[in-house]
């Protein structure tokens, strides 16, 4: 069957109606007759039938996205129709891929990804006499555990935030997420985020020694006591961001980077380069915690959660993350005007001005916008590529 591109202004499925793509002219249209109710995938019903596993959260995610991601998800759609005939049991391998997928959160995998290899890579620069083949294979074990923790906080996250996540006064809040949006059943959730802990715990203990175990036991700790009753110190707008700058700032930098030094026969010792990404990731962290809030703050005000956004409004919450992160960058410059023998001047300086200027035109976008729903989650997506960048030209500075 082939399908043809339709143009479409926004994707918003509603949840008893599918499109239909348009075909070429020597064809027709294929009607699609949606399932009454969207079966959520369950591991311990694997080989039950279900060819619309995860199409339910497009069906309730109803915020505008650009035109390039309504193309790309318009695409997607088409191409579910011309797969309806395929073997189901691809499709339900594919559906808990896409699923599980999206219960890891992407956006917070990249980070962990990329933080961890620019801390390595910067070990690796300073002592490069040093660097051994045989070290390759632990370097990939301490990735894949880190992205195991990743994963098991994200997780137990979603599995106590459901209610939170399945709001749709708004539509706000994440229905797309897997389990809120029926396509991941909890049973299959907590299966998950036990074999993430214990497979994470695992790697680190027969690899990395008792105090990076320590650490990392700490960071789960520390996630599990952000999202589950009785804690839940998500509730606390301090606790929670100083939990979410402790994990993803000071323990992820540190930890890495004496691991590596461990890794290479070397005590540990802070360079001035370590230490200056360590403590912009810590505050940059912090930003990130009170910003996060930002897309959510009317399913956090239904259900009595305290944020900073809700506390203090949206508005004034983008410019104070607006404002760090500007301070952020200012003592970037600094240091590299007085400490040249650590850092590269005619890198580090004109690539944090840039970044800092393109932080203020997407404050003035968002502010201009009026802090719509969707100017809001592009202003936060602009934040974590602003994280990116800087683990990026970490290791070049």
């Amino acid at each position: 069957m082939e399908l043809s591109y339709c143009p479409s202004s926004s994707l918003r499925v509603p949840t008893t109606v599918i499109p239909h793509c348009k075909a070429s002219s020597n064809q027709t249209k294929l009607p699609i007759k949606p399932p009454t109710k969207i079966p959520s995938f369950s591991l311990s019903k694997f080989w039950s039938y279900q060819p619309f596993g995860w199409y339910s959260h497009k069906q309730r995610f109803s915020i505008s996205f650009s035109n390039s991601q309504r193309r790309r998800n318009f695409i997607w759609a088409c191409t579910k129709v011309g797969a309806a005939g395929s073997d189901p049991i691809l499709n339900r391998v594919s559906d808990f891929k896409d699923a599980f997928w999206r219960f890891l959160r992407p956006h917070t995998i990249r980070g962990t990804a990329l933080g961890s290899t620019a801390l390595v890579a910067r070990a690796l620069i300073e002592n490069s006499n040093l660097i051994k083949w045989s070290l390759l294979f632990k370097a990939f074990s301490g990735l894949f555990a880190l992205i195991c923790g990743n994963g098991y906080i994200v997780g137990i996250n979603q599995i106590y935030d459901i209610e939170i996540d399945k709001y749709a006064a708004h539509l706000v809040n994440k229905p797309y997420l897997p389990i809120a949006a029926g396509s991941l059943s909890v049973k299959s959730a907590w299966f998950l985020v036990i074999f993430l802990a214990v497979t994470g715990l695992l790697i680190v203990g027969l690899n990395f020694g008792p105090f990076i175990t320590s650490l990392y036991s700490l960071g789960l700790f520390l996630g599990t006591i952000y999202s589950v009753p009785p804690f839940r110190m998500k509730r606390f707008p301090v606790a929670a961001f100083l939990i979410i700058a402790t994990v993803r700032g000071f323990l992820l930098n540190f930890g890495v980077y004496y691991a590596t030094r461990a890794a290479l026969g070397l005590t540990f010792e802070w360079s001035l380069p370590v230490a200056f990404i360590t403590t912009f990731v810590t505050l940059f962290a912090l930003v990130i915690a009170i910003t996060k809030d930002l897309p959510d703050v009317e399913g956090d005000r239904k259900f009595q959660i305290s944020t900073f956004a809700t506390k203090l409004g949206v508005r004034n919450i983008a410019f104070l993350g607006s404002g760090l992160l500007l301070l952020n960058y200012v003592a970037s410059v600094v240091a590299a005007i007085y400490m040249p023998q650590a850092f590269r001047r005619n890198l580090m300086i004109p690539i944090h001005s840039v970044l800092a200027l393109s932080l203020i035109f997407q404050a003035w976008v968002l502010e201009q916008a009026n802090y719509t729903q969707e100017a809001i989650a592009g202003f936060y997506r602009f934040i974590w590529n602003l994280f990116y960048a800087e683990y990026i030209i970490f290791p070049f500075i």
